[in-house]
């Protein structure tokens, strides 16, 4: 047997084994729009040091490949959209795009995926050449026997739903669906791929500001909105927005292909009118989103298929066009700094819940927004508070209320025997009083209400019993 059949053996072994996952994934886009970034090298550092084993890149940049050689670390690399045309046409040219671009990195970089194009169906003029494309690279693994462990996709658009909301009625836009989607999608099933859907709450969040709630579009708790068509509760905006791809799916008669969300983020800073914008609400989306993918389940129409994710994205890219948002979704910058600091790991976040001192921003105080239902007073602009999270469970909130009464040194006299706001003497209403004393006390500082994951910002004055919360002026 020769050493590159040997090496392959091996690369094929370890992919079966990569592929085994009893819990959901986290992974980043790593994009290099940007004239200051670190040499990939140092961004391999950044990688491992942060615990993150999937990243998925624009193009196939051979630096990059080189750099993740030996790391363990397994890459989806793309074909840009301006190939699709010439890898549609003709499989000679696919055959050569793998002997530069993947063939030569095997086995010592783990390559996955490959993206075939991004959002594609944004440019009509491409679309048609987007299958014949996939089927080429496709007949070209098989040629170099990597069908098997390399799989073929492309990142598709919420714009590619006709109907999002509710949920359980998600459909596909009608002109697309027998010219591309379904072709597309008949592929991946005979092919065991999977398909790939670039998610951003932050845009449903920002051109609706006056009816989606702040809470439920950061994965923060909240009442959850019912679907009127299938009766279920959704208690995220990202659960709500894939289940629309679930339900686009089903109608197709394609409830056996997996989805995996090639990108989604939240922007650290944005213009005068991209509302929702920065770090505080970036921090909440990205670490509360970790959180969930990484403690398992799925969402409300799939609750058995665990969520596997990529965000977007590793850097502040300064070279991108367009909003001030669209440079500013890294969760580092160009000099490995985070912008903010949230756990990528399950490790991270245990660490996180043993140390509330050193808490994540996960659940930082954002701007006013409405909250739809819930034990909460009318909105006043500008304040915000702290308040337990009951889904933390009982011996979270103690630890935290051990800690703000104690080294916190909140004011916890009125939840005291006999005191105002002893009444109702619950762990809940006494752990909410101390944690938002202890959140006002350090002039809601970002991280201040996280208690590892027992506590979260409300924007809304609480309402338990008759006690009255601290308040600070934002």
């Amino acid at each position: 047997m020769s050493m590159l059949k040997l090496s392959l053996l091996c690369f094929f072994f370890f992919q079966a084994v990569y592929c085994i996952n009893n819990s959901g994934s986290i992974g980043v886009n790593y994009g290099r729009i940007a004239d200051n970034l670190p040499d990939p090298s140092k961004v391999v550092e950044l990688l491992k040091s942060n615990g993150i084993t999937r990243v998925k890149i624009f193009d196939s940049d051979h630096s990059v490949l080189s750099a993740l050689a030996n790391s363990g670390i397994s890459l989806t690399l793309s074909m840009p959209n301006g190939l699709l045309s010439s890898a549609a046409n003709d499989q000679s040219f696919t055959d050569a795009w793998l002997k530069a671009n993947i063939v030569p990195f095997l086995p010592k970089t783990i390559i996955e995926a490959i993206a075939v194009g991004n959002e594609v169906f944004v440019d009509p003029q491409n679309t048609p050449h987007l299958v014949p494309a996939m089927k080429n690279i496709y007949a070209s693994l098989s040629k170099f026997n990597l069908s098997s462990v390399i799989k073929v996709s492309s990142p598709v658009a919420l714009s590619a739903l006709q109907s999002s909301y509710p949920p359980s009625a998600g459909l596909f836009k009608s002109d697309l669906i027998e010219p591309v989607i379904k072709p597309m999608l008949s592929f991946m099933r005979q092919t065991g791929s999977y398909f790939m859907v670039n998610c951003y709450p932050f845009f449903a969040y920002e051109a609706n500001t006056d009816t989606i709630s702040l809470d439920y579009a950061l994965l923060r708790p909240n009442q959850g909105v019912k679907d009127s068509g299938n009766g279920k509760v959704y208690k995220s905006l990202f659960e709500a927005q894939l289940d629309a791809v679930f339900a686009a799916l089903d109608a197709l008669k394609f409830d056996d292909v997996k989805v995996v969300v090639s990108e989604t983020g939240w922007p650290s800073a944005g213009g005068d009118k991209e509302f929702g914008a920065g770090p505080d609400n970036a921090a909440s989306y990205n670490g509360n989103l970790v959180r969930r993918v990484l403690t398992g389940g799925g969402t409300p129409l799939r609750p058995n298929e665990n969520l596997n994710v990529f965000l977007f994205a590793l850097f502040n890219e300064d070279q991108k066009s367009g909003p001030v948002s669209e440079r500013n979704y890294g969760l580092f910058y160009p000099n490995t700094h985070k912008v903010y600091d949230i756990p990528l790991t399950l490790s991270a976040m245990n660490d996180t819940t043993s140390n509330p001192t050193n808490g994540s921003k996960a659940e930082a105080p954002a701007a006013s927004a409405p909250v739809n239902g819930g034990d909460l007073s009318p909105s006043t602009r500008g304040r915000t508070w702290c308040v337990a999270n009951v889904q933390a469970g009982q011996e979270k909130l103690q630890s935290g209320l051990d800690y703000a009464c104690g080294q916190g040194r909140a004011d916890c006299g009125p939840i005291q025997p006999g005191a105002t706001c002893f009444d109702p003497d619950t762990l809940e209403a006494h752990a909410s009083y101390a944690f938002n004393s202890y959140y006002q006390k350090m002039s809601r500082a970002s991280g201040t209400c996280d208690f590892g994951g027992a506590a979260y910002v409300v924007t809304q004055l609480p309402k338990v019993g008759n006690c009255e919360f601290p308040t600070t002026r934002g």
